[in-house]
This record gives structure tokens, C-alpha cells and sequence, in this order.
């Protein structure tokens, strides 16, 4: 027995097609709204994770910037107690240079000098007095410029002989003696630490000056 088709198979095929086609776009439509739903998800979380770590960087570098703050008054600090430090001892220092000069015009003064006035101005000390003979401020020049650790580079300024009255009796009558009025220009340098203590342990009282 044979069996025969009557119906409109072909459209029938065609309207099945059709269906499957929206059913297969309407498919893809959803999974396409649900892949964009999803990366919109992770590209909230992404951007909320990397809000989380500009602020943690903000927060890191106001604290640097504080910490650095810090620093530098620290480092200003330090350097003022330096310089506070450095006058003190700069004082202390200069308090003393007085002693060691004496104690070093006591040393190389040969006898027969006789200071009238000690100047300081600075580091430059003139030296005023006055000497029986040439031959006494040549030494003293050449004992402050080979043996002294405090007086340097000695300068004559000038040197010049006077008379000068002894003995009793008018004024007319008095017998006359020669001297030298001099004076010397000599820089003051202080010495290392090692060499201070030691002058400053040298006997420093008595006379600027050696009598002959």
C-alpha cells in the first residue's frame, strides 16, 4: 500500500526552519545580554579594586609626604644643634687663646724685650714693645716663625731707635741710653687638638716680657 502526502510538506519544512532561526537568535540575544551583563560585573569589580588601591596610594603618599616633612625639620634641627655646637666650641676655643698667646710670648720673647701693648684684631695680633738691641727682635722673629705653634708668618711693621734718659739727677744731666721701639704684625693659628692640651698645661701667668 502506498502512502501519499497530501499536505504542504515544503512549507511546513520552511515555517520549522523559521522557528528554529528566532529560537536560535533569541538563544544568542540572552547569552549575548548575559555575557555583557557579566563583563560589566567584572569591570564594576575592577574598577572598584583599583579605587581600592589609588586610595591606598593617596593614603601611602600623604603619609610619605608627612614622614618626609618630618625629615626635613629633623634635618634642620640637626643642623642648627651643629651650628650651636660648632659656636660652643669655636667659644670655648677662643676663650683660651688669650692663655696660649701669653704663654707663647713668654716662651720665644728672648730677654731683653719689653711688650708695651698686645693687639688682636681677628686672627692678626700686633705686638708693640721695645728691645735693647737689632739683634733681640730678629730673634724674636725668626723664634715665632721656626718654633711657635700659635704664631705664624711674623711681619715687621716698623723698628726705629730712640734714647731713652737712666739715672738720677736733671733732666740735663741724665745719662742717655739707647733703645729700639718696634713692632710686629704675626698671625694667630690655632694648632691641632693634640698640641692645645699642651700648651694649655704650660705655665701661663708671669710677665709678656724677659728683662736682660
Amino acid at each position: 500500500m502506498i502512502l501519499i502526502n497530501l499536505l504542504p510538506h515544503r512549507e511546513e519544512k520552511r515555517r520549522q526552519r523559521k522557528r528554529a532561526f528566532f529560537v536560535g537568535l533569541g538563544l544568542a540575544g540572552v547569552a549575548g545580554i548575559a555575557a555583557a551583563g557579566i563583563w560589566m560585573l567584572v569591570l564594576q569589580h575592577m574598577t572598584s579594586v583599583q579605587q581600592q588601591r589609588n586610595e591606598f596610594l593617596r593614603a601611602e603618599i600623604t603619609r610619605l609626604d608627612a614622614q618626609i616633612k618630618d625629615i626635613a625639620e629633623l634635618r634642620q634641627e640637626i643642623e642648627s644643634l651643629k651650628a650651636r655646637q660648632k659656636a660652643v666650641e669655636d667659644l670655648q676655643t677662643n676663650r683660651n687663646v688669650p692663655v696660649y698667646l701669653l704663654d707663647e710670648l713668654v716662651r720665644y720673647t728672648p730677654e731683653g724685650i719689653y711688650f708695651t701693648s698686645i693687639k688682636q684684631a681677628g686672627e692678626i695680633v700686633t705686638l708693640t714693645g721695645v728691645a735693647q738691641t737689632n739683634e733681640r727682635v730678629s730673634e724674636l722673629l725668626r723664634n715665632t716663625t721656626n718654633q711657635s705653634q700659635w704664631l705664624k708668618r711674623p711681619e715687621l711693621v716698623e723698628i726705629k731707635a730712640v734714647n731713652q734718659p737712666t739715672g738720677p739727677g736733671a733732666a740735663r744731666d741724665q745719662q742717655q741710653r739707647r733703645l729700639h721701639d718696634f713692632s710686629i704684625r704675626v698671625s694667630l693659628t690655632q694648632p691641632g687638638a693634640a698640641s692645645a692640651p699642651a700648651a694649655a698645661s704650660a705655665p701661663a701667668s708671669g710677665p709678656t716680657g724677659k728683662s736682660s
